[in-house]
């Protein structure tokens, strides 16, 4: 019999992230390893979409999605970004940020090209990249100090190397890029003639008084960046896959043949949906960031009591702890007996390195994304494990 399963298959398995979902339902739990972000969605995104499906808002969109979204998106990210960029030309409204990621690597990368991640990664940013034939290098954040280790960065390159994708804030390690940090990578991304993947979906959710800067504001970058977005966190709708990617026109043009080709459009009523949201006021989104701000206290604060040693995230809703003291044998362990004696879902620290390295192997991933009752519950269980 001929083979039945391509090549790039071969590797590709369900995430820990899904896994652990299906394993927390199975037993009733917590689930604080998901991403759900399963807080109310904002009103007016709600309205904006019942009022699309109620008036018959069900065909095709252009494939670069609603002009008037692409026009909302444009006067935010300058706004707020600080970037210019022709809704006409330089957008797209995509499938969710992962979306964007993909028609972006699809657009611009060939197999056998290599492409940079940043330990601990966003896995589907590894996987997307293996399905298009890139294989990944990897560089290194520090946990601790929540600083780039820019030594792994430049033992990663090599005449084959084509981008780097990074996350700010990111998901999973809390790290808020500086223009600082952002300079120097530019610096190298010049340098060397790299392409930047800049995931920034998480860019209302600082702390500690950060301001989140995006990487196409650099100079050196803006030519060379795409910028992707979405409000799946922002307005609590996971679920209704709204994305945006921002590029140059040329990288654009490319991307959004890849965006129709593989999805024809974002779903219609949902666009309406978020175009509607954008018209909350700008104390909704300080609200947001000061309630996971709160919950990032109580879940830290927990960690520490019942023995872990998380590394307190500087943005995002994300918070990486060492089990070490507990005295589990690995993540897989310990992600099991957390769900075991607590019925709390936390995802193996080594989803988010590179495959066999044996990095993170000592680290659970917890999200925080959460109603304060429920994160609450979940908190008085994981101190109760000391």
């Amino acid at each position: 019999m001929k083979r039945r399963l391509a090549d790039r298959m071969q590797n590709l398995v369900q995430s820990d992230i899904r896994r652990l979902t299906i394993e927390c339902d199975k037993v009733g739990g917590i689930n604080l390893g998901q991403g759900i972000c399963d807080l109310p969605t904002h009103p007016l995104v709600k309205q904006g979409a019942i009022e699309a499906i109620q008036g018959g808002k069900a065909i095709y969109t252009h494939a670069r999605g609603l002009i008037e979204l692409r026009r909302k998106v444009s006067e935010k990210l300058k706004q707020f970004n600080g970037l210019d960029y022709d809704p006409d030309n330089e957008l797209c409204i995509t499938v969710g940020s992962s979306g964007a990621f993909a028609c972006s690597v699809l657009a611009t990368l060939n197999p056998g090209d290599e492409v940079i991640l940043v330990e601990p990664f966003y896995g589907y940013h590894l996987n997307t990249l293996i399905m298009a034939g890139v294989t990944p290098r990897y560089a290194r954040m520090d946990l601790a100090t929540m600083t780039l280790d820019r030594s792994s960065f430049e033992n990663a390159i090599s005449e084959r190397t084509r981008g780097i994708v990074i996350c700010t804030p990111s998901n999973p390690g809390g790290m808020v890029y500086s223009r600082a940090d952002l300079e120097w990578l530019a610096g190298l991304a010049v340098r060397h003639d790299l392409l930047v993947y800049s995931d920034e979906i998480y860019e209302y959710i600082t702390y500690d008084g950060l301001i989140h800067v995006s990487a196409a504001t650099v100079p050196g970058l803006r030519e060379r960046t795409m910028t992707l977005g979405g409000y799946s966190k922002t307005f609590s709708i996971t679920g209704w896959r709204i994305g945006y990617l921002a590029a140059p026109a040329d990288i654009m043009d490319k991307a959004a043949v890849a965006s129709d080709l593989l999805y024809i459009c974002a779903p219609h009523p949902l666009q309406r949906g978020v175009l509607k949201g954008l018209d909350a006021p700008a104390a909704f989104y300080e609200e947001m960031r000061r309630d996971y701000e709160a919950g990032r206290q109580m879940i830290c604060e927990a960690l520490e009591a019942g023995g872990f040693k998380p590394y307190w995230p500087k943005g995002s809703y994300y918070v990486m702890a060492d089990f070490s003291a507990h005295g589990w044998k690995d993540d897989q362990q310990a992600s099991m007996e957390l769900l075991k004696r607590a019925k709390v879902a936390a995802i193996p620290g080594s989803a988010f390195f590179e495959p066999g390295s044996g990095r993170g192997s000592r680290l659970l991933r917890f999200c925080y994304a959460k109603e304060h009752a429920v994160l609450e519950e979940a908190c008085n269980r994981i101190r109760a494990l000391k």
